[in-house]
């Protein structure tokens, strides 16, 4: 009964700390919790006046004294004080606010990063009430999380393409046989579309309006019906707002050099692959996981450049956190595919 009681009070969590967006799992319970991994702090202190959905809404907009900060880049901890603090927010949220919860937390990483790197993401997680902290390659919690047979001897490869990193995977025998974590992803991609529309139109728009374009019109591959959009923004020479149609084939040409990045990526680790797992791969082909996989024809590009078969996977946003909850009730394994690097 005790054991059960503290099981109640330490409810266990999985986290997927995205550049973009945190996803928070809780076992037994699923997914409870996904909110954009942005904090909103006065100006010149770390006092924390919004988490999530309620920050981001500030982004680009707030007045002198509040600044709407996005505490990791690339994948990693950029403001170490901010991140403990949302992941405190979002601990506390999935808890409703219960005092003396101490949770074991999975958290995943990009697997390219440095043990200075691992160890600001440990520090954070325990800071923020964790009483046990485990880290697992975001590659593994996404193979993991859409269902891929890793601990076969068979290989399966993953690309999963997040807001600040791509890490692309080959997987056999609960390892990774080899991976390749590029720090180009969604933000590269909005960055490339900002760029274009000063470049070509000299127009100015901000990071959301250029994520709404790539969402809502974006591609990686040409499409059967291209579409065209009004984007709003203030013209450059006159400094005046100004409205402008662009068309969605200009969206992809804008974007073509991360895009190039990530397929690189992909034919990198595919000509690292051992010949064994490559055998593989062309029946099994490359599943396709992350933000970046909902990208209108990815699949198709990435197909298109390897010659492979590539899936989308059936919910690409959560397969990192569902990943990262799954291993919470298999310790053995959670040990086995958790701590990289150690």
């Amino acid at each position: 009964m005790i054991g059960k009681l503290f099981g109640f009070f330490s409810s266990d969590i999985g986290v997927d700390l995205g550049t973009a967006n945190t996803l928070v799992y809780v076992k037994d319970q699923g997914i409870v919790l996904r909110e954009p991994s942005v904090v909103a702090v006065k100006s010149g202190t770390n006092l924390v006046l919004a988490v999530g959905d309620d920050a981001k809404r500030m982004l680009g907009r707030t007045p002198g004294n509040i600044v709407a900060i996005r505490p990791l880049k690339d994948g990693v901890i950029a403001d170490y004080e901010v991140t403990e603090a949302m992941l405190q927010h979002f601990v506390r949220k999935v808890h409703g606010r219960r005092r003396g919860i101490t949770p074991r937390i999975v958290i995943a990483v990009p697997s390219g990063i440095t043990e200075v790197e691992k160890r600001a993401v440990r520090e954070s997680a325990m800071a923020a009430g964790a009483r046990e902290v485990h880290l697992i390659e975001e590659p593994m919690a996404a193979a993991i999380g859409v269902g891929l047979p890793v601990q076969e001897a068979a290989a399966n490869m993953i690309v999963d393409i997040g807001g600040g990193t791509t890490e692309v995977a080959i997987i056999a025998l609960s390892g990774i046989v080899y991976s390749r974590s590029v720090r180009v992803a969604g933000d590269e991609l909005d960055e490339s579309i900002i760029q274009y529309m000063r470049r070509a139109y000299n127009l100015m728009i901000g990071e959301r309006t250029a994520e709404e374009m790539k969402i809502r019109m974006g591609s990686a591959f040409p499409q059967s019906k291209e579409t065209s959009v009004e984007v709003k923004g203030r013209d450059l020479v006159a400094g005046l707002p100004k409205t402008i149609t662009i068309t969605s084939a200009e969206i992809r040409e804008a974007m073509m050099d991360p895009l190039n990045v990530i397929v690189d990526s992909v034919r990198v680790t595919l000509e690292r692959c051992p010949p064994e797992l490559s055998g593989d791969l062309v029946d099994r082909g490359i599943l396709l996981a992350g933000g970046g996989a909902l990208l209108k024809g990815m699949d198709k590009l990435i197909s298109e450049e390897t010659g492979l078969p590539v899936h989308v996977a059936d919910d690409p946003l959560s397969a990192v956190a569902e990943g990262c909850g799954k291993v919470l009730d298999e310790l053995d394994f959670l040990k086995k595919v958790s701590n990289p690097g150690r």
